[in-house]
């Protein structure tokens, strides 16, 4: 089979999980469900299991795609012919017969497994990257405030990019962000330090426009403040930014998420499970918690 960029037209598409899905996650399964009809080339054939079997064998031998990244794209492909037979859409029984189709495993495409897919960054470099932008500056009292926001709250990239001023919970005992995250089906609370909401207060006190979203975008050169969020490739690029001015390397928007896990697990892993919004703590242990064997623990095992 040969991959077509046009896919072909069903009964059914991402629509269907409207309702089941964050907003910010469709654009994902519209992407990777696209991709998999391309490669179906028929309705018919894109209804078969056997089909999303080779293509995975596809992802696997003609792609350098990351086994994470094949696997969520199958799994995207599940979803939707779950979604489509609840709905009428296929036959009853066809999604028992895609959930059978298996994952790649990490271990055989390990050479794919990107290197710097996730960098610690100590309490100290955080400090310094989260203190880098002048707060004299417009640009900079907005970038500490959303680096800030970023190093003590643990919220994804798209979840921060469309923060608003109501989205922020003020308690008798701090600062908290209301979001609604990836396959959240209700918002959920996130923390959010006090100094966070110190230089957001700051920064919305010299804000020159008006907006409901907390951090908007520069237009032009970078000099004309607009009313519009900013983007998550434009949070992405200024994470990188600021971290390349500290020396720092690898450092993405996500490695925040893993450090709020990691610095909450050492006390409480169930802090950790519950400020990045995880229904499982072993997704919060076995991704978001970068730690290393404690040298001499076994000293007075006996």
């Amino acid at each position: 089979m040969t991959t077509d960029l046009t896919p072909i037209s069903l009964t059914f598409n991402t629509a269907i999980l409207a309702g089941g899905v964050a907003p910010s996650s469709m654009a994902m399964y519209e992407r990777d469900f696209r991709a998999y009809l391309a490669y179906a080339q028929t309705p018919e054939l894109a209804m078969q299991a056997s089909t999303l079997a080779r293509w995975r064998t596809h992802l696997a031998t003609n792609t350098q795609l990351s086994p994470n990244t094949i696997n969520r794209m199958l799994s995207a492909v599940k979803r939707l012919m779950k979604e489509a037979e609840s709905q009428g859409y296929v036959p009853e029984g066809t999604w028992q017969h895609f959930r059978m189709i298996d994952g790649v495993r990490n271990v055989a495409l390990k050479k794919r497994t990107k290197t710097h897919a996730r960098v610690r960054i100590s309490p100290e470099d955080m400090r310094r990257l989260c203190d880098s932008p002048d707060p004299t500056t417009l640009h900079g009292l907005r970038d500490r405030a959303l680096l800030h926001t970023l190093a003590s709250s643990g919220l994804r990239v798209h979840e921060l990019a469309g923060l608003t001023e109501q989205d922020i919970v003020i308690t008798a005992q701090g600062y908290q962000l209301r979001v609604l995250g990836k396959n959240d089906e209700e918002p959920r609370e996130a923390p959010l330090s006090q100094e966070a909401h110190y230089y957001i207060n700051a920064w919305l006190d010299r804000r020159p426009v008006s907006s409901n979203f907390l951090f908007t975008s520069f237009a032009g050169r970078g000099d004309r403040l607009t009313d519009q969020a900013m983007t998550a490739m434009s949070i992405w690029r200024l994470v990188k930014a600021y971290a390349a001015l500290c020396g720092l390397e690898h450092i993405k928007p996500h490695d925040f998420r893993r450090f709020v896990g990691t610095q909450l697990a050492k006390t409480n892993p169930r802090n950790a499970q519950k400020a990045l919004g995880h229904k499982k703590i072993g997704t919060t242990m076995d991704n978001y918690v970068l730690d290393d064997l404690e040298v001499g623990i076994t000293d007075k095992l006996y």
